[in-house]
């Protein structure tokens, strides 16, 4: 068996595989985020052990877990977490989604002028490198205690093997290091007041890390077993969906909407807030773009607007359709616009003031008309991002649509459409980082096995075509979309 331990922001989740790859068993916590000043986001790491350790109690109830035979990681990207010479914790944890340090990401790039060369991304508040600037700005004495910088899901790893160590996708995401040649870079640790010392050892992603402590072993009746570096939690569920080489892409429709493709080799495009990092596995490299509100556009218009559960109003939508009524025509054609941006937006505008809007409401504007709307708004931002990424000069085979948003066949539908081009769906594709952790874990102890053996994809479900027709009919709504969003951006 192999364990999979997927750190997120909202609870921690374990995943139990077997020999086979096939999911046996998980266990999850749930744990909150604080948010103790405007902009900030935190959490106390020792929540994370905790939850931890209350979810392994739940898979050892239940099952032998001596015969676990390496242990992956995945997790919440971009967190900074703090220990001082003694491996004691010296302030909560500063997330992903804090935005308290846009002066330090102006100042990171002013001081280091080829930052985005260097990191392949635009210095942004979401990433580490500008949160420690903050710290040694605002909370000097405490910055001077600083003996080490870890990523969320390494300080786990430090508390089961005692080991400082980080794989390449997550440190990716730090602006610390230089992605193409996959090391930490002296200029942007220089610039945040720091160097190589304060980071944790580098591994790919299926490389071991180090060996389960005793004390913690005999706790879960368990071997000392390896532990395996893992990933950032895009780049683990890569792995989870088989997406591991070049032509491959995955376009996820959660909360947020993101678009994974693996790369031939180190690109970039992050004047276009692309997103490059480096894959979970060596020589590899991916570009994500990244929108802020997607299935939870959906789920804001279903609560606050319509009044009615999300399936229904999907259900109410395909029905319209199927019926082929004059509305259908109308919404598809002149209906209102949405702009998606309800909680700013990240690519391709990097505009964290950007805000939502219905535009070309009527009379005849029914509340089908509006469900497609939001479907359509979301859609065309999710476009958006793809071209963005694609303009980096990524190839592409195959998009791969995974995500709560995307069991909607109407959605799928509409997306083939939009992007002009077939996408793929496939059963089980929503399965989470965890059982990418995992299978990195059976990656380092079957080295000998075919990667695609390992990770294969999920059963492929359907193939979705772009209609012609409508297609040609969403470019001409997607050009008024675009202006649509220019011509209100002065006024976020």
């Amino acid at each position: 068996m192999f364990l999979g331990v997927d750190l997120g922001t909202s609870g921690i989740k374990l995943v139990l595989t077997d020999d086979s790859g096939a999911i046996v068993d998980s266990a999850s916590c749930a744990f909150e985020v604080s948010r103790p000043k405007p902009l900030w986001s935190e959490q106390n790491p020792q929540d994370w052990w905790d939850g931890f350790c209350a979810a392994m109690d739940k898979l050892h109830a239940q099952h032998d877990l001596s015969g676990i035979q390496a242990i992956g990681f995945a997790g919440q990207m971009h967190g900074a977490t703090l220990l001082d010479e003694h491996q004691q914790v010296l302030r909560p944890a500063i997330l992903w989604n804090d935005g308290r340090c846009e002066a330090q990401c102006e100042e990171i790039e002013q001081r280091v002028p080829n930052a985005r060369e260097i990191t392949g991304n635009i210095i942004m508040p979401g990433f580490t490198a500008p949160k420690l600037l903050w710290v040694k700005q605002h909370e000097p004495e405490l910055f001077a205690k600083i003996d080490k910088v870890l990523l969320p899901k390494d300080y786990l790893r430090l508390l089961l093997s005692g080991d400082f160590a980080s794989d390449m996708s997550d440190a990716a995401g730090t602006m610390w290091l230089d992605v193409d040649k996959r090391c930490w870079h002296a200029d942007m640790l220089k610039v945040c007041g720091l160097n190589e010392s304060h980071m944790p050892a580098l591994f790919e992603g299926n490389a071991i890390t180090g060996t389960l402590s005793d004390d913690v072993a005999k706790r879960w009746n368990m071997k000392c077993v390896p532990l395996v570096a893992g990933a950032g939690d895009n780049a683990a569920g890569a792995i989870g969906v088989g997406i591991v080489k070049p032509g491959q892409a995955m376009l996820s429709l959660g909360t947020s909407g993101v678009y994974f493709a693996v790369s031939e080799g180190f690109r970039s495009n992050p004047e276009s807030a692309v997103h490059s990092f480096c894959h979970a596995l060596p020589h590899t490299w991916h570009l994500m773009s990244v929108m802020l509100s997607a299935a939870s556009c959906l789920q804001w218009y279903a609560e606050q607007v319509a009044k009615k559960e999300v399936s229904v109003l999907l259900t109410e939508l395909e029905q319209a359709t199927k019926n082929e009524t004059t509305d259908t025509q109308d919404r598809t054609q002149n209906g209102p616009l949405f702009l998606p941006y309800l909680s700013g937006e990240r690519t391709p505008h990097n505009n964290p003031n950007a805000t939502g809007a219905f535009f070309g409401l009527t009379h005849s504007s029914s509340q089908v008309a509006l469900t497609h709307s939001v479907l359509e708004g979301v859609t065309f931002g999710l476009a958006d991002g793809v071209d963005a990424l694609h303009a980096s000069g990524v190839q592409v085979d195959e998009i791969t649509l995974i995500g709560g948003g995307a069991k909607s066949a109407y959605w799928r539908q509409l997306i083939a459409d939009v992007l002009q081009r077939p996408v793929t769906y496939r059963q089980g594709g929503d399965v989470g980082p965890g059982l990418g952790a995992a299978r990195l874990a059976q990656l380092a102890m079957q080295p000998e096995k075919p990667i695609e053996q390992i990770c294969p994809q999920p059963t492929l479900d359907s193939v979705y075509q772009p209609n012609p027709e409508k297609a040609q009919s969403y470019a001409q709504r997607r050009a008024k979309f675009s202006a649509l969003y220019q011509a209100t951006q002065e006024f976020f």
